[in-house]
């Protein structure tokens, strides 16, 4: 497989793809040795203008530990963008200098943009409030491997449903399993997209229900998706205050929900679960930090091909 391949929505993966990359992740955590060498001599170029540290730091820990080095920078500021140029232009200069890209963007759409002129592989690491790939890949992992399932589930997503790019991600990567069924939990304010629900969620078949308080849907969750409220996505500040105490978990809370649980969070929390969660054996957040490390691994290898067979031949990006 020679053609370029590209990570810029959760479903430039085929179904199949997805299960491989999934199982090569599993791999992986469960013998990274084995692939401590595989990059060698490649280079992880990180394009990140906008502010990020989990999502960076885990991209260069990911090609680090296959063995490759990395280059790039961690703020618009520090770039040439700083001056006007162009995402073309810059992914055209960076595509000279690295194997492959990993790229995160305020403004919805650059990663698409940058893929079309890019000369290597690029990975979208969060557009704006619009996708986040390989956070539902990490997602996707972390319930696989705590419920052994990703089919027949009720997955709760609770907070920002309107400017979460990783809710958007992940419901729309969820729908290819079977037995899906979804409870959005926000404020009015907060509700998930309309385009979400009219071109994603109907089409499956997908059952879901939009709720305006945990409490009541808690007993009911296989996995529980917790999201922060984002200052950066409100265009005032009186809005970002009114709600973003609005659902908080707590260990009150988590006396409602089931036993076999599991309490997801893409990060940074800020204060929508409780520190004294985090004794929870159903907190599994910082798991699914773990677990992102090795999913970014296995998709920089399944990307540059060194892992050959992972992909569909029929398919073309």
């Amino acid at each position: 497989m020679n053609e370029l391949r590209h990570l810029v929505d959760p479903l430039d993966l085929s179904f199949e793809e997805t299960l491989r990359l999934l199982d090569l992740a599993d791999s992986i955590a469960n013998d990274r040795t084995a692939f401590a060498h595989k990059c060698e001599g490649k280079i992880l170029a990180t394009l990140f203008y906008e502010p990020s540290t989990r999502t960076r730091l885990s991209f260069e820990s990911a090609m680090m530990r296959l063995g490759g080095k990395v280059l790039g920078f961690a703020s618009a500021q520090n770039s040439s963008a700083s001056k006007g140029e162009s995402v073309a232009d810059t992914v055209r200069m960076v595509s000279c200098y690295s194997d492959i890209i990993a790229m995160r963007h305020n403004k919805e759409g650059a990663p698409r943009v940058a893929a079309q002129y890019a000369r290597v592989p690029v990975i979208n690491a969060g557009d704006g409030g619009h996708q986040h790939p390989t956070q539902t890949l990490s997602d996707l992992l972390t319930i696989r491997r705590e419920k052994g399932r990703l089919n027949n589930l009720t997955i709760g997503l609770c907070g920002d449903l309107k400017f979460g790019r990783t809710v958007h991600s992940l419901i729309k990567s969820l729908v290819r399993w079977e037995g899906i069924r979804f409870v959005f939990i926000s404020p009015e304010e907060l509700h998930v997209p309309s385009y979400i629900i009219d071109e994603v969620v109907k089409p499956s078949g997908c059952e879901y229900k939009e709720v305006r308080t945990m409490d009541e849907v808690l007993p009911e969750l296989d996995v529980l998706y917790m999201t922060r409220v984002q200052r950066e996505r409100f265009f005032n500040e009186e809005d970002y205050i009114r709600l973003k105490d609005s659902f908080i978990l707590d260990a009150e809370k988590m006396k409602l929900a089931p036993k076999d649980l599991i309490v997801l969070h893409p990060l940074p929390r800020i204060n929508e679960i409780a520190v004294e969660v985090d004794d929870d054996p159903r907190a599994k957040y910082f798991v699914q930090a773990q677990n992102s490390v090795y999913v970014r691994m296995a998709l920089i290898l399944m990307l540059l091909n060194i892992e050959p067979g992972l992909f569909e031949e029929e398919t073309v990006c």
